[in-house]
């Protein structure tokens, strides 16, 4: 007789068991920014049930998420599993509604479906029933539709609901269009910004909830938002998408307050990679760019005809806003525009001379200065002469109201950058949507750096009184129990370069 102490299958079990021990102690060990760049199937569940989640949901994700790990490459609409998975649990699309391109009159909304379907965006007007749509999603869409909703009274509040083939969707009770004030001086005007969620970050509800309810009119993302250290497989980019439209507190957020997005290192390839980095071609970096596209809501994407880059401008109530692509056309330090490339350098000079409002935010993914890690991947350590070149621009064009906004150094900081004229340009890097670790609080320059905070969960927020006779605005650093962790006031005469 078989001694019970030798059975093969005991023998087994006893193997995964520990295996599942191990694993389940190394995930303890983990910060939140190793579990990030892992994301493994593991990691991902461990995120996703970080909110509480109905079964269906868990289930769904659980086959989807299986499958794309098993296609690396595939579109959504590739991997049949996913539309049996969510069918079987009930599940009504794959993410949204996402609003975007936030104007007076109304904005556009995001939706991805779970098959191609027609997306109706319904409202209420006057007490009537208006729709907007149908839009197509498609495979080629990869399953997204954008319905433009216009016609709504500025600065008022409408909520909507969405509907794919007819039916009504499952989305966030809170869902609603807050338009921007019309044209003209305006007080109390808010916009929110901040980078680095690095995925955990999504599942923090206090910090989503306090953006959420605070009035702003968008969140302008700097990078490192969802994806993490995906490099060439696109699929795997969709599956960190379809985790972060799982998050209830991204939900509830991307459904009424509109996002601007931008991506930096980790949403690109990997860490410190632009360009086509080595061992990558061309066709990676397009496809890249493609999933990028269409998950989000951005009013345009670089050069759409070249399909390049994913820079734009855009205007977001009293702001012009401007959000740079310093990764996708990237070359060596030493050669000419290698941050931007040239032709993202000339449209940058048309958009600042085109800017018609009191004030203009300026964002770029990695940082302006160089006083925290020694210029780490940003302007410093690539590339100076272009830096120069857009400072000494908009001093020579006496462009007023520059707000200069980065991402990547995980951290909470502003900083000055003085100039030869006298004049001072004013950085503020919000890299504290997850609290991760990173360098520490304060660089090289104190005397340059009026505030520093590290690992602390923070999103910074800007404050518009356009209606004063020299416009002013007011920048929080905002943590989760909603009080300020540093602010300051400048006025657009501030921000605008002295006269010869």
């Amino acid at each position: 007789m078989k001694s019970i102490m030798t059975s093969p299958q005991l023998l087994a079990g006893l193997v995964l068991m520990t295996a599942v021990a191990t694993w389940a102690a190394k995930l303890d060990e983990m910060s939140d920014l190793e579990r990030a760049h892992r994301g493994t199937v593991e990691i991902d569940t461990e995120l996703l049930n970080r909110a509480p989640q109905p079964a269906p949901v868990q289930a769904f994700f659980a086959a989807a998420r299986q499958a794309m790990g098993a296609a690396p490459k595939a579109r959504f609409a590739d991997v049949p599993e996913i539309r049996q998975a969510a069918e079987k649990n009930g599940i009504t699309h794959l993410g949204g509604p996402m609003l975007g391109s936030l104007s007076a009159d109304g904005a556009r909304v995001w939706v991805r479906t779970v098959k191609p379907a027609k997306v109706t965006v319904v409202v209420q007007l006057a007490g009537e029933e208006r729709r907007f749509g149908p839009v197509a999603s498609t495979v080629d869409s990869d399953l997204t539709a954008v319905v433009a909703v216009t016609g709504l009274k500025p600065a008022t509040h409408t909520t909507y609901r969405v509907l794919v083939d007819d039916m009504p969707i499952t989305m966030p009770a809170n869902a609603v269009i807050t338009t921007a004030p019309a044209a003209g001086p305006t007080t109390g005007t808010r916009i929110a910004f901040g980078a680095d969620f690095h995925k955990s970050g999504l599942w923090k509800p206090d910090l989503m909830e306090l953006i959420r309810t605070r009035g702003n009119l968008g969140m302008l993302l700097l990078g490192d938002s969802a994806v993490d250290d995906r490099e060439n497989r696109v699929g795997m980019h969709r599956a960190d998408y379809l985790l972060r439209d799982l998050s209830p507190y991204w939900q509830q957020l991307a459904a009424s307050v509109p996002i601007y997005a931008t991506w930096d290192d980790h949403d690109y390839f990997n860490n410190d990679l632009a360009g086509i980095p080595p061992k990558f071609t061309a066709a990676d970096r397009t496809a890249v760019r493609t999933v990028w596209r269409q998950s989000w809501n951005n009013p345009a994407c670089g050069f759409e005809e070249e399909n390049e880059g994913i820079f734009f401008r855009t205007r977001v109530g009293p702001c012009d806003v401007i959000m740079l692509d310093t990764r996708f056309f990237r070359t060596s330090p030493g050669q000419a525009d290698s941050f931007l490339g040239q032709p993202q350098m000339q449209w940058l000079e048309e958009q600042l001379t085109a800017c018609t409002g009191p004030f203009i935010i300026l964002t770029c993914g990695t940082m302006w200065s160089d006083y925290v890690s020694n210029g780490k991947d940003s302007w410093g350590k690539w590339d100076p002469p272009a830096r120069e070149h857009i400072f000494s621009f908009i001093e020579q064009h006496r462009i007023g109201g520059v707000l200069l906004l980065s991402g990547d150094r995980h951290g909470a900081r502003v900083m000055n950058i003085p100039r030869p004229s006298g004049f001072m340009f004013h950085e503020f890097e919000m890299g504290s949507l997850g609290a991760h670790e990173g360098p520490g609080a304060m660089g090289d320059k104190p005397a340059m750096q009026p505030f520093g905070i590290v690992q602390t969960f923070a999103f910074g927020e800007f404050t518009f009184d356009t209606a004063a006779a020299d416009p002013t605005v007011t920048f929080r650093a905002v943590g989760t129990d909603g009080k300020a962790l540093y602010t300051s006031t400048l006025t657009r005469g501030q921000l605008t370069p002295p006269g010869k």
